[in-house]
């Protein structure tokens, strides 16, 4: 499977959040985390915010390809 970016959502940190809390309530799932931080390198030196910064979420599709269907689906 393959993941596009669709669009963008845009989220205003909250103080204490991190990259993986926000992906974490994004998509549910914390390894999402560097997709967040691909989408704002001006931000990858956070660790933790302070509140009130502009963060941009993307909003993943994940495609099929044949080269990544099981056999059984092709």
């Amino acid at each position: 499977m393959s993941q596009r970016i669709v669009g963008y959502i845009d989220y205003t940190a909250q103080g204490g959040d991190t990259f993986d809390s926000i992906a974490l309530a994004a998509y549910n799932e914390e390894r999402m985390a560097s997709t967040i931080i691909d989408a704002n390198r001006d931000l990858c030196d956070v660790l933790i915010f302070e509140g009130g910064e502009a963060v941009r979420i993307p909003i993943v599709e994940t495609v099929e390809t044949p080269d990544t269907l099981p056999p059984w689906r092709r």
